[in-house]
C-alpha cells in the first residue's frame, strides 16, 4: 500500500518574532503527532516547548521593563541605515522602526526615526520623535540628545517667515 502525503503552506506574521517561535514549536509538535510518534518523543517536544515558551516570557517581561536586546537593535539599525543611504526611506524607517521598538529607550533610536521621517517630509512626526529623544535619559544620551536638540533648533527655524 502507497502512502500519499500531502503540504500545506502556513503564513505566520513576522510582526512578533516570539509569537512566531511559539508558533512554529506548536506546529512541530502537532506535526510529530500527526505522524504517530512515540509518546516519549511527543513528551519530550512538550516539555521543550514549555522551556521556550518560559523563556520567551522572560525576556518580554525583560523588553517590558525597559531592558532591550541590543543585537537585534544593532542589526535594525544597521539595516536601516543602509537604507537610508540608499534613499529608500519608507524601508530604512521600518527598520529604524524595529530598532526602537526592540530598545524604546535609547535616544538613538528615536533620533534615527526623526530623521527618516523628516527625510519623508512628515514634519510633524520628525519633530515628536526628535522631543523624545530629546527629552531622553536613556544609555545614549550626550549624543543622539545633542543632535536632536540641534534638529529641532534647525526645524523650527525653517518654519520661521
Amino acid at each position: 500500500m502507497q502512502h500519499k502525503s500531502s503540504t500545506s503552506v502556513i503564513s505566520i506574521p513576522a510582526t512578533n518574532p516570539a509569537r512566531r517561535i511559539l508558533l512554529a514549536l506548536a506546529l512541530g509538535v502537532f506535526a510529530l503527532i500527526g505522524a504517530g510518534c512515540q509518546g516519549d518523543q511527543i513528551e519530550t517536544t512538550k516539555r521543550l516547548v514549555e522551556q521556550q515558551q518560559s523563556q520567551l516570557e522572560h525576556q518580554q517581561q525583560e523588553i517590558d521593563r525597559g531592558g532591550c536586546d541590543k543585537g537585534v537593535e544593532t542589526a535594525a539599525s544597521q539595516r536601516g541605515g543602509d537604507r537610508f543611504s540608499a534613499a529608500d526611506f519608507s524601508k530604512a524607517l521600518e527598520y529604524y522602526q524595529d530598532a526602537l521598538s526592540t530598545c524604546p529607550t535609547d535616544a538613538r533610536a528615536e533620533v534615527n526615526v526623526a530623521r527618516t521621517y523628516e527625510a519623508l517630509g512628515n514634519k510633524v512626526a520628525a519633530i515628536n520623535h526628535y522631543r523624545k529623544a530629546a527629552d531622553s535619559s536613556g544609555p545614549t544620551v550626550s549624543d543622539a540628545s545633542e543632535e536632536a536638540r540641534a534638529a529641532l533648533e534647525r526645524m523650527q527655524a525653517s518654519r520661521l517667515p
